[in-house]
């Protein structure tokens, strides 16, 4: 039987590119005040360690599986799926994880454009000392006004989606590796800066006792539940992303190290975020329990009280901007590379019509809470999830153990063996359980296990 589509030309110009790219991809806002403050109400280092062991047991084999199926049939997603399961002589139905994955992916790009918009807007305001002065009631009101403004909130998100179909528009390596081989580099130095500057101006002692002085009082089931959706979500496995990028790897690259250094960089950039937040937050009093709330109004009410805060603010927002955009470039690309693949618009054609609808549905939910909050639940609790629990189940139960073996070369028999342990048991099982659980928590069924 004939395969469809034709393969992914070329491969990623360096090692270090798609590193840069991949690592890019999976450091995204949500480590900006998502880790930190869960980590802090969990227990702490407590947390931290029940974390890893859930990326070194799901979120970490999940990666490895995605990246050897895109590198197998160096196509999109769906072919990439869909060509594996032919080789692997398994039905090509199966390249429906490509479409869950995609489909998650490009949902959540058309919310996350909004809210990297509205990160716009802040380093703006940051950098011309509009929130200089303000008391934390004031500053906390800016954020009120600025998504009640949609004039505004369309003007930034237009400008983010801009950029972002422009690098995708000029291909994977002139585009996207060159775009995150400056982005990413100047972002760690940045991001180091941030937690030297804060721990000689504000107070790095409460925020590392509040991050890693160990509670295990703390420690529930919920705990639990809360690493393993943390370890999963943030690694950008799920949404078809690591496949995507896996089809430009070549032969040579070491995957399971790579996997590795992705998923490491993600944990450390995640908390040191947390050291570069918390010392401001606690030196000034204000309270580090906020979630969401601690990004874009916590925060700012501390920097516009420091000396200095308004250049500290629009440093801060400018890290958090690399995040995004590094992250929504990775989403785009997954459903351009399909378009290249299964189309005839080409990579400039699919980038200009994939990313216009994506827009328009961006427009969407800045003009409507209720249909943003719908397209953030249906990726993130049904979507992403249900694309992981299928590259699980496929790779580590329909594909057979030697073609696998094949895809991964540099895997000694030990770590392939406790790979393939992983994927087939421990990643479905919890996969599951995420799925269940966020299902659980959006139709508002108590489940007795979580309490």
């Amino acid at each position: 039987m004939a395969m469809g589509g034709a393969s992914a030309h070329g491969t990623w110009s360096s090692r270090f590119g798609f590193l840069m790219a991949a690592i890019g991809s999976s450091v995204g806002l949500g480590n900006f005040w998502r880790f930190p403050y869960t980590a802090g109400e969990n227990g702490g280092a407590a947390f931290v360690l029940i974390y890893l062991v859930c990326v070194a047991l799901i979120g970490f084999p999940i990666l490895m599986a995605e990246l050897s199926v895109g590198r197998h049939a160096r196509r999109s997603a769906v072919g990439s799926t869909r060509k594996m399961a032919f080789d692997a002589g398994a039905s090509e139905m199966w390249s429906i994880a490509g479409w869950v994955g995609m489909a998650g992916g490009v949902m959540i790009l058309c919310f996350y454009s909004v809210v990297a918009g509205w990160v716009a807007s802040y380093v703006y305001k940051m950098f011309t000392g509009a929130m200089v002065g303000l008391d934390p009631t004031e500053v906390s009101n800016v954020f009120g006004e600025l998504v009640g403004d949609t004039g505004t909130v369309l003007l930034w998100h237009t400008g983010f989606m801009a950029v972002t179909i422009g690098i995708v528009c000029f291909g994977v390596i002139k585009g996207i590796e060159r775009t995150v081989s400056i982005l990413m580099p100047l972002f760690f130095l940045m991001l180091v800066g941030m937690v030297i500057y804060a721990g000689l101006t504000a107070d790095m002692g409460a925020a590392i006792s509040y991050l890693f002085a160990p509670d295990f009082s703390k420690i529930t089931a919920q705990t639990f539940l809360e690493a393993l959706g943390q370890a999963f979500f943030s690694m950008s496995v799920g949404s078809a992303i690591m496949i995507t990028y896996g089809s430009y790897l070549s032969r040579d690259d070491n995957l399971p190290q790579s996997a590795g250094i992705i998923a490491g960089s993600d944990t450390l950039v995640a908390i040191i975020a947390g050291l570069a937040i918390f010392p401001f937050v606690f030196a000034f009093g204000l309270s580090p329990d906020a979630g969401p709330g601690l990004f874009f109004q916590t925060l700012p009410a501390a920097f516009s009280q420091m000396p200095g805060g308004q250049w500290v603010g629009a440093a801060f927002f400018f890290l958090a901007l690399i995040a995004a955009l590094t992250s929504s470039i990775s989403l785009l690309q997954v459903i351009v590379a399909f378009g290249e693949e299964h189309t005839d618009f080409g990579r400039v054609g699919s980038a200009l019509f994939f990313g216009a609808i994506i827009y328009m549905f961006g427009v969407a939910a800045a003009f409507s809470g209720d249909f943003f909050d719908v397209l953030d639940k249906v990726s993130g609790t049904i979507l992403l999830p249900l694309g992981g629990l299928l590259i699980a189940l496929f790779t580590g139960w329909v594909v057979s153990k030697a073609l696998m073996q094949k895809e991964l070369p540099h895997a000694g028999e030990k770590f392939f063996a406790y790979w393939r342990f992983t994927i087939r048991w421990l990643a479905p099982v919890a996969v599951g359980l995420i799925i269940v659980t966020g299902l659980a928590s959006m139709f508002g069924i108590s489940l007795p296990f979580i309490g």
